[in-house]
């Protein structure tokens, strides 16, 4: 007679839960101004993404179900087939250009975004080295340095899009996640350097990127081009004040900050909820992450502990840098705040991510609350 399977984390099930559910109002309030503008229907982007949340919880539900070895056994050919996928993009006819990057797939009426699959597939594949070399991992030029090779070649080909946003999230939570992992900090200090170095050429070397960084420094400075944005999302904020104007109230989604849908979502909830409606969110995220972490402390298997301390430091890191750049804290670098942001491929992803963790979590104690 087959054991019974243990029951999923019924707490990052309900917590996911609440912040798509937050992230769907949200979009809705968010982009019925644009979309009625441009697309003559105010529930544009609302139903696509509504869409993509269902999409997105049954195939959470069905990965939850499958067990998360399978992954550990395919590491390379999910490896493969996402860098295939972020060649293809940049081939005209094939991958799309959208604000300036050829980052997505179209298909038919809906858009891929591959660099969305690297994450979770880097993060497998990552994780499947480190626990088959637990030791070699955590040396110099057995472990830190072909695995940094990986990394950087994916933040290479990603930056041909260009997408810097997608490669700097990619490398950030890689190194988080090796650090996590017990990989001795002493050895990122030489990549550390020489990425400095890089992304300083890299603003150098393109117009808009420098005009991020300066408008970062003084949005004052260029008040109707580079720090436009970063203004606007501070217009939008400050006159929230601590309850907010209410739900669809805001003013700044009325053309004045661009896509607020997207990058900028948490800037339009700070202006409807206000400093502690926004503030409530973030605690919501904190638990959420907490969560993962005491998932990932009562797990024996070293490739389901990286796994989860792998999609933990992809999400921590995106909402760091997305509610810093919103807030005016770091420059303007087009990251999604996770659940919130409008986006097929990052919701989705996101969510299949979470499937993964459900599953992990029946193979530990960690569903007891």
């Amino acid at each position: 007679m087959s054991q019974k399977q243990p029951p999923i984390d019924l707490l990052i099930l309900i917590l996911t839960a609440t912040l798509t559910i937050i992230g769907l109002v949200f979009v809705l309030s968010a982009s019925f101004v644009w979309a009625t503008h441009r697309f003559n229907d105010p529930f544009y982007f609302f139903k696509r993404q509504l869409l993509f949340a269902n999409i997105g919880f049954i195939g959470m539900i069905v990965v939850s179900k499958i067990n998360y070895t399978l992954y550990k056994k395919h590491a390379t050919a999910f490896l493969i087939a996402s860098f295939i996928m972020l060649v293809l993009v940049l081939i005209p006819g094939i991958g799309m250009v959208r604000g300036g990057a050829r980052s997505w797939i179209g298909i038919g009426a809906f858009s891929l975004q591959p660099s969305e699959f690297m994450k979770l597939a880097l993060i497998i594949f990552l994780a499947k080295f480190m626990a088959n070399n637990p030791d070699e991992a955590k040396t110099f030029k057995r472990g830190v340095l072909p695995l940094m090779s990986v990394i950087l070649l994916v933040f290479g080909i990603i930056m041909l899009q260009p997408d810097f946003g997608s490669g700097m999230v990619i490398t950030a939570a890689s190194v988080l996640m090796l650090f996590l992992c017990g990989v001795p900090f002493k050895y990122f200090l030489y990549f550390i350097g020489a990425g400095i170095l890089g992304i300083a050429a890299l603003i150098v070397s393109a117009p808009y990127r420098l005009a991020r960084i300066t408008s970062y420094l003084d949005p004052l400075a260029d008040p109707q081009g580079s720090g436009f944005q970063i203004l606007q999302s501070l217009y939008a904020i400050t006159p929230g004040g601590l309850l907010g104007h209410g739900i669809g109230n805001s003013i700044q989604k009325h053309f004045y900050l661009p896509e607020p849908q997207t990058d900028f979502i948490f800037a339009i909830i700070a202006e409807e909820i206000g400093f502690i409606g926004a503030n409530f969110i973030l605690l919501l995220f904190i638990c959420f992450f907490l969560r993962l972490g005491h998932i990932a402390l009562k797990i024996n298997d070293l490739f389901a502990k990286y796994v989860v301390l792998g999609i933990m430091s992809v999400l921590c890191i995106q909402v760091m840098i997305n509610v810093g750049v919103v807030i005016g804290l770091l420059p303007v670098t087009g990251i999604t705040l996770p659940f919130m942001s409008y986006g097929g491929s990052s919701l989705t992803i996101t969510l299949l991510s979470i499937g993964v963790i459900l599953n992990i979590s029946r193979h530990t104690e960690s569903n007891v609350v």
